[in-house]
C-alpha cells in the first residue's frame, strides 16, 4: 500500500514532523513493504514554519523578539524566494510562559510585529503570517506598535489593560513600512474581534483569563476595534490569535485558510491522489476538530481524492457517527492503548505503537 501520513502536532508532546516520523516507524514495523509518504501539517498555529521549511526548503533567518511578557523569545523568518513565512506562536505563543506566570491582561503581541518587520527588512515582498497558539489578547495592538503605529492617550504594547486610555490610533507609519508588501493572514479561525464569538470570550479562558474578567476585557477590545475600524473588527478572522487577525486586516492583509495553504504548499492533494490510504492525527480529536483543524482539512482532501482517512490521536472524544461527519473512517486513541502516563512519558514510542496496531487493520 501507499500511505500518506499527514498529522498535526500533538500539542505539548510532539511536533507535526516528529509525529509523522513516529507513525512511519510504527507502521513500518507491521507493514514493512508499505510506502509511507510523510506530509506533516499545520493550521497556521505552532509548527507552521517548521512544516513549511520541511516541505519547501528555503532559508531560515534567526530573530530574537519580544515575548508576550517582555522576555526575549527566539523566532525565525522562513524565506522562500520573495515570500517570507512567520509564525505568531514562535513570537507570542502560549507555550512560552508557564501557566502560573500568565497574565493575559498585560500580555503584548509586540513580538509578532517585530517578526513581520524583520521579514520586510530582509527584503520579502510577500509575508505570510501563521496565526494560532498565542498567549495574547490585545487586539494585535502590540504588533501594530512594533510596525510603527502610534496611539493618543495611551500605549499600544502593554497588553489589553492599556487599551481603555487610547483615544486614537495612527496606522499610517505601519502602512508605509508595508507599502508594496503583500500581507497574508493564514488562519482558519473566523471569529470577529469582540462579542459572544470574539477573541476574548472564545479563546480568553485557555490563555488564563478568569471567567469574571471576560466581559470587561471584551469591552476593551470592542472599544479598540471601534476606534481603529469597526467594519474590520467585525470581519471574519479578526479574532484570530487574540486579535492579531484584526491588526493584520487593518494593514491590508488578505485572509487565507491555514490548513488549505499548508496542504497546497506540501503537495498533499497530489500525494493523496497517488495513495491508497491517508493517516492524520492530533493531540485531541473531538468535534471542535471541524473548526479549521488539521484532521478535518486532511480528511476533506482525502475525500476529494476518493481515499479513506483514519486518525490517530492522543485522545478520541467523539463517537463513530461524529467522526464520519468529519470525513474520518476511524479514529484510534493513544491513551486508550497505552494509558495517559506512558502517552506523556514516551509520546513518540506510544504513537509508534498505535500506528503499528492501526496498520494491522488497514494495511493489506
Amino acid at each position: 500500500m501507499r500511505v500518506v501520513v499527514a498529522p498535526d502536532k500533538f500539542a505539548g508532546t510532539l511536533t507535526a514532523v516528529e509525529a509523522a516520523e513516529a507513525i512511519r516507524a510504527g507502521w513500518s514495523r507491521r507493514a514493512p513493504d508499505d510506502e509511507l509518504v510523510l506530509r506533516p501539517m499545520s493550521d497556521g498555529g505552532p509548527g507552521f514554519v517548521d512544516v513549511l521549511h520541511e516541505a519547501l526548503g528555503g532559508e531560515l533567518l534567526a530573530v530574537t523578539v519580544t515575548g508576550p511578557y517582555a522576555a526575549p523569545a527566539p523566532a525565525a523568518v522562513l524565506r522562500v524566494g520573495d515570500t517570507a513565512y512567520v509564525e505568531s506562536a514562535q513570537a507570542v505563543g502560549l507555550h512560552l510562559t508557564p501557566p502560573e506566570e500568565r497574565d493575559p491582561e498585560r500580555a503584548t503581541s509586540r513580538g509578532l510585529g517585530e517578526l513581520v518587520r524583520a521579514a520586510v527588512e530582509a527584503g520579502a515582498r510577500r509575508v505570510v503570517v501563521g496565526l494560532g497558539g498565542s498567549a495574547t489578547n490585545d487586539g494585535g495592538a502590540g504588533a501594530l506598535a512594533a510596525l510603527g503605529a502610534t496611539a493618543q492617550g495611551g500605549v499600544l504594547d502593554a497588553g489589553p489593560a492599556a487599551l481603555p486610555g487610547i483615544t486614537a490610533v495612527d496606522l499610517e507609519p505601519a502602512r508605509e513600512l508595508l507599502a508594496g508588501v503583500e500581507l497574508v493572514a493564514a488562519s482558519d479561525v473566523d471569529n470577529p474581534l469582540a462579542g459572544l464569538r470574539g477573541a476574548t470570550r472564545t479563546f480568553g479562558p485557555q490563555k488564563g483569563l478568569a471567567d469574571e474578567r471576560l466581559v470587561e476585557v471584551d469591552s476593551w477590545l470592542d472599544d479598540f476595534g471601534a476606534r481603529c475600524d469597526k467594519f474590520v473588527a467585525t470581519s471574519k478572522g479578526a479574532g484570530a490569535a487574540g486579535g492579531l487577525g484584526f491588526a493584520l486586516l487593518l494593514l491590508g492583509a488578505t485572509r487565507e485558510a491555514g490548513v488549505a495553504m499548508v496542504a497546497d504548499a506540501v503537495g498533499l492533494p497530489q500525494a493523496v491522489r497517488a495513495a491508497d490510504l491517508v493517516v492524520t492525527g492530533e493531540g485531541a480529536f473531538d468535534f471542535s476538530s471541524r473548526s479549521g483543524k488539521v484532521p478535518y482539512g486532511v480528511a476533506q482532501v482525502a475525500a476529494e481524492g476518493l481515499r479513506p482517512c483514519v486518525a490517530l490521536a492522543g485522545a478520541v472524544l467523539i463517537g463513530a457517527r461524529e467522526m464520519r461527519t468529519l470525513g474520518v473512517e476511524s479514529a484510534y486513541s493513544l491513551v486508550d492503548l497505552v494509558g495517559e502516563e506512558r502517552a506523556f512519558a514516551d509520546p513518540a514510542g506510544a504513537l509508534a505503537d498505535l500506528a503499528e496496531r492501526t496498520a494491522r487493520t488497514w494495511s493489506r
